[in-house]
C-alpha cells in the first residue's frame, strides 16, 4: 500500500500588511477561502509522483481542491474536513501590529505551548490527525495508492502516525508548498 502525502500550492491570499492580534481572525478567515495563485504550478516531480495514484483526497478548503486540479488530478474521491489544517489560536490583543506571518508563528508556538483560545486544542488536533491517517488507510487498503493534497502541518502530524504504525518513508513530508512525501506498507 502506498500513500502519499503532499502539500498545496502557494495560496491566492493578498498582503494585508501589518495588522493586531484582534484582527488575525480575519486573515485566517481570508487564507482559508482563497485558492492557489494561478503560477504556483507544481514541479514535474510532483506530478510524476501523484499521477499512478487510484484514489485523491483533499480537504474541503479551496486550496487543497484547486492545487488537485493543477496536479492534473480529474476525480477527487473524497472531500473532507477532516483533512483540513490545524486552527490557528488568536487572542483579541489590541497591539502590536505585526505581519500575519509573525503572528502565526507565535500563535503556533503558543499552540504546542497549550494556548488555543478560538481554536482546536493541540490535543483536539492529534486526535484529528490520527481519524485522518486512519481514513487513510483504509482507502490505500482499498485502493491500493492514494494521495492526500493536504496541509503542511496536518500532513506531518499523519505522517508521524503513519512511521508510528510501521509504514516506511520520510520524517518529515515538506514544509514548502508542492513537497511531498511517499509512505509504503508492506505485510512481512
Amino acid at each position: 500500500m502506498k500513500i502519499i502525502l503532499i502539500r498545496h500550492g502557494k495560496p491566492d491570499i493578498p498582503s494585508w500588511g501589518k495588522l493586531k492580534a484582534s484582527e488575525l481572525h480575519q486573515w485566517i478567515e481570508s487564507y482559508n477561502s482563497v485558492g492557489i495563485k494561478k503560477e504556483s504550478q507544481p514541479p514535474r516531480e510532483a506530478t510524476e509522483a501523484v499521477s499512478n495514484c487510484n484514489a485523491v483526497v483533499c480537504s474541503d478548503l479551496l486550496r487543497s481542491i484547486e492545487s488537485a486540479k493543477a496536479l492534473g488530478i480529474k476525480k477527487v474521491h473524497y472531500t473532507e474536513s477532516i483533512f483540513r489544517e490545524m486552527g490557528l489560536p488568536y487572542a483579541g490583543w489590541p497591539f502590536p501590529k505585526l505581519s500575519p506571518d509573525t503572528w502565526a508563528v507565535i500563535f503556533r508556538t503558543l499552540w504546542f505551548l497549550g494556548f488555543s483560545r478560538n481554536s482546536e486544542s493541540f490535543s483536539s488536533a492529534k486526535l484529528r490527525a490520527t481519524g485522518a491517517t486512519e481514513k487513510l488507510r483504509q482507502i490505500a487498503q482499498e485502493h491500493g495508492s492514494v494521495l492526500l493534497v493536504g496541509h503542511g502541518m496536518v500532513n506531518r502530524f499523519i505522517a508521524k502516525e503513519l512511521l508510528s504504525s510501521g509504514w516506511q518513508g520520510p520524517s518529515n513530508p515538506g514544509k514548502k508548498y508542492w513537497e511531498f512525501g511517499v509512505y509504503e506498507y508492506s505485510k512481512t
